[in-house]
C-alpha cells in the first residue's frame, strides 16, 4: 500500500477466531454496554429531575455521564457488530470518526475529572469561598472549556493522523482505531508531527493527573484533622470514588501510550485498551452511586415514583 488513498478500509484486530468465542465476546460487550447505558442514563435522569442534586458536584457528574455514554458508544458497538458478523473491516471514514470521537472523549473526560477534583478541593479545604468560586456561571464556563478543549484536541489529532502516508498495509493490532496502531502502518518519515502532538497531549494528561493528586493530598490532610469519625467517613465517601475513577482511567491510558516498544504485546495492548476505553464508562455510575448517599436516595425516590405510576 503506497499511500492512504490506495485503500478505503482498515482491518481491526479480532478478539477471537472461533464462532463460539466470537459470540462470547459479543455477549460480554453487550452486557457491559447495556450496563453503561442503564447506569449513566439513570444518573442523567436522576440529577436532571431532582432539584436537590442541582449542585456543582452533580452538575459535573451529569456531564461525565453524558460523555461516558458517547465514549463507550464510540468503540463497543462496532466491536460487537464485527464479532457478530465475523468481519474485521472498518471504513476509512469510520476509522477517522472513531479516532476523533475517542480523543474528544478522552480530552473532555480528563478535563472533567480535573475540574471535579478542584470542586472537591474547594468544598472541603475552602468551604467559606465555595459558593463564590463554584458559582453557576463558573461551573458552566468550566464545563464549556472542558468540552471545547476536547474538541480541539480531537480535531488536531485526527487531522495529523490521517494526513500521514500509509505504506505498511491496513491491518491494525487493536479492536478499534487507535492512533499508536495507525502510526505503526505509516511511513516512518511522515508521522513525526503526530508523535510530537501525542507526547504533548500525554504531558497535559500527566499535568491533570498531578493536579488531581495534589488536590487530594490537601483534601486528605484536612480530612485527617476532622475530630469526628463520622465526618471523616462522609468526606472520604465523596472523594474516594473520584480518586478510583481517575487512577483507573489516567494510569492505564498513560501506560498504553508511553510504554516502550520493547513491551509490545497484542494481548497487553488489548487488555489496556479495554481498561481505559470500555471499563470506566461502565463502572463510573456504579462507583459514584454506591458511595454517594444523596444520589442513592434520589435514585430510590425516582424508582419508587416510576413504580407507583
Amino acid at each position: 500500500m503506497s499511500n492512504s488513498s490506495s485503500f478505503n478500509e482498515f482491518l481491526l484486530l479480532a478478539f477471537a477466531d472461533t464462532r463460539e468465542l466470537q459470540l462470547l465476546h459479543f455477549s460480554l460487550f453487550l452486557g457491559i454496554y447495556l450496563a453503561a447505558l442503564l447506569g449513566n442514563g439513570l444518573i442523567i435522569i436522576t440529577v436532571a429531575c431532582d432539584r436537590r442534586l442541582h449542585t456543582p458536584m452533580f452538575f459535573f457528574l451529569l456531564n461525565l455521564s453524558v460523555l461516558d455514554l458517547g465514549s463507550i458508544s464510540t468503540t463497543v458497538p462496532k466491536s460487537m457488530i464485527s464479532s457478530l458478523m465475523s468481519t474485521r473491516a472498518i471504513s476509512y471514514s469510520g476509522c477517522a470518526a472513531q479516532v476523533f470521537l475517542f480523543f474528544f472523549s478522552a480530552g473532555v473526560e480528563c478535563s472533567l475529572l480535573t475540574v471535579m477534583a478542584y470542586d472537591r478541593y474547594v468544598a472541603i479545604c475552602r468551604p467559606l469561598h465555595y459558593s463564590t468560586v463554584m458559582g453557576s456561571r463558573a461551573c458552566v464556563r468550566m464545563a464549556a472549556a472542558a468540552w471545547a478543549s476536547g474538541f480541539l484536541n480531537a480535531l488536531l489529532h485526527t487531522a495529523n493522523t490521517f494526513s500521514v502516508t500509509f505504506c505498511q498495509g491496513n491491518t491494525l493490532d487493536q479492536f478499534f482505531c487507535e492512533i499508536p496502531q495507525i502510526l505503526k502502518i505509516s511511513c516512518t518519515d511522515s508521522y513525526i508531527r503526530e508523535v510530537d502532538l501525542l507526547v504533548v497531549t500525554v504531558c497535559l494528561f500527566f499535568g491533570c493527573f498531578v493536579f488531581i493528586v495534589l488536590s487530594y493530598v490537601q483534601i486528605f490532610t484536612v480530612v485527617l484533622r476532622i475530630p469526628s469519625e463520622q465526618g471523616q467517613h462522609k468526606v472520604l465517601s465523596m472523594c474516594l470514588p473520584h480518586l478510583v475513577v481517575v487512577s483507573l482511567y489516567i494510569s492505564t491510558g498513560m501506560f498504553a501510550y508511553l510504554k516502550p516498544s520493547s513491551v509490545f504485546s497484542p494481548s497487553l495492548d488489548l487488555v489496556l485498551a479495554v481498561l481505559y476505553a470500555v471499563v470506566p464508562p461502565a463502572v463510573n455510575p456504579l462507583i459514584y452511586s454506591m458511595r454517594n448517599k444523596e444520589l442513592r436516595d434520589a435514585l430510590k425516590k425516582l424508582i419508587q415514583l416510576v413504580l407507583k405510576k
